[in-house]
């Protein structure tokens, strides 16, 4: 199954333009469907908030990242980001006031391992500190293994290109695992493996199809390993959703993994784009994924990331989407969010309650329609270092890294929404959205236009 991360451009251009061909010549739907109404998430429900290790933490080790920042002129320095490293117990305290259940960190191998064989007691301790934390607030932990960022002494011996990185890998994880399996977690061996595998083929650090396979083992040999040291544990790699192309680019890796995965943690953002190249699509919803896709397929200029189409249906449709790829499987949202420039209101209008509100009404919708979906993460609890640069703000709590040294955590208006929602199970019965639902074409065709769903 190689061949899905080395297809021209010229190839998925052509797919996806008989997606589009599909829908044009499908025949009619109906405008609206029979719909439950959006009832309140069952009592389990696990409502949380997501983080990651080298975005929040600062105070960063030698690190593949930490080597990329400085060779692009481009790119904001990382300083000490926003600082979790210093504020974590501050930080779980805010997530704590919203009433979630879930904290997502992640664990970060180039802080635990400085070199090989030697593993950091300070580091652990630090981790040791959050997780007792979180504990003491009342959450459960999600523990991310990995989250696209590896010790300098691994980038040395070639990163993902070193037929001995997946044995590396699961020395200092299984040590993770071992460490905190006792405080039952929430595992993500992987964090969206097909963005994780096109940050390293465009920076020459791996080729794809091999990155690819040594992914897929490092997620089965961990999820054994998990599952020997904590029985009855859930162990997902989580997907960036790609409306539109979603087998295309998450369908390798899902196929390695399909047999060691306890739940299906998915991350979604934005929406499919006709208006542009259909190559172009895919790229910009991946960060530029073209070296995954296929070495020769070009750079498409694009947007910026807070410009690119959002519709809340969507979500409906990535959890139907894995709802029958993998039935009755547990579902996840181990990300959704929505990103801003630097705080200023969008050009769409759409403010963050109100976008968190209407995702919500969707998932509802979801879970009514026979959909098993376990939990919701919002991401992120603040804002964070978004690969390069601190314009993108997704926080619930808004953090001014380049111009506020105190990195003081600022209310948006989705603190409030999110703790209401929080204690009600969701949206009432009775909501609606604030934005109608779109033309099929712009959401998440084929399947948006062959079995649409739409507002009662």
């Amino acid at each position: 199954m190689r061949f899905r991360f080395r297809r021209s451009a010229l190839a998925v251009l052509a797919a996806a333009a008989s997606t589009l061909l599909l829908c044009t010549n499908a025949p009619a739907a109906p405008l609206f469907r029979p719909v439950a109404a959006a009832a309140p998430m069952h009592p389990g429900f696990l409502w949380g908030v997501a983080s990651s290790g080298f975005q929040s933490e600062g105070h960063a080790p030698d690190s593949n990242w930490t080597r990329y920042i400085p060779n692009h002129p481009d790119y904001d320095p990382l300083q000490d980001s926003v600082g979790f490293l210093d504020r974590y117990a501050d930080d779980i305290d805010l997530a704590a006031g919203l009433g979630v259940r879930v904290f997502r960190i992640g664990i970060e191998w180039a802080r635990l391992q400085p070199a090989p064989g030697v593993w950091d007691d300070n580091a652990f301790r630090f981790y040791d500190a959050v997780l007792d934390h979180i504990a003491r607030a009342g959450m459960r932990p999600m523990i991310t293994l990995d989250h696209w960022v590896y010790p300098g002494w691994a980038a040395d011996r070639g990163g993902w290109r070193n037929p001995g990185m997946v044995e590396d890998w699961l020395a200092n994880m299984r040590t993770v695992v071992d460490r905190y399996a006792s405080r039952d977690p929430l595992w993500v061996a992987v964090n969206e493996p097909a963005a994780y595998i096109s940050h390293e083929v465009r920076r020459g650090k791996a080729e794809a199809g091999e990155m690819t396979e040594r992914i897929a083992q490092a997620h089965n040999a961990i999820y054994d390993h998990i599952h020997q040291v904590q029985p009855g544990a859930q162990v997902t790699s989580n997907v960036g959703y790609v409306a539109g192309a979603e087998d295309e680019i998450n369908g390798g890796f899902l196929t390695r993994v399909a047999n060691r995965l306890d739940y299906v943690g998915i991350d979604y953002y934005f929406a499919y784009d006709p208006a542009q190249t259909a190559i172009g699509a895919v790229t910009r919803a991946l960060g530029t994924v073209a070296g995954a896709v296929g070495s020769a397929a070009p750079t498409v200029p694009g947007p910026s990331i807070w410009d690119l189409p959002i519709r809340t249906e969507g979500i409906y449709y990535a959890l139907q989407h894995y709802s029958r790829v993998f039935p009755g499987k547990p579902l996840y949202v181990v990300e959704n969010g929505m990103p801003t420039d630097n705080g200023r209101p969008r050009a769409d209008g759409y403010s963050r309650a109100d976008h968190l509100r209407d995702t919500v009404y969707w998932i509802q919708r979801a879970a009514a329609d026979g959909m098993n979906v376990m939990g919701y993460n919002y991401w992120s609890l603040t804002d964070n270092y978004e690969w390069g640069s601190y314009a993108p703000r997704f926080g619930l709590y808004t953090v001014d890294v380049r111009t506020d040294p105190g990195l003081a955590r600022r209310p948006t208006d989705a603190v409030g929404a999110y703790a209401q929602l929080v204690a009600e199970g969701g949206v009432p019965a009775d909501y609606r959205p604030t934005r109608g639902a779109a033309p099929c074409v712009l959401i998440d065709p084929p399947a948006s236009c062959l079995s649409p769903v739409g507002i009662p």
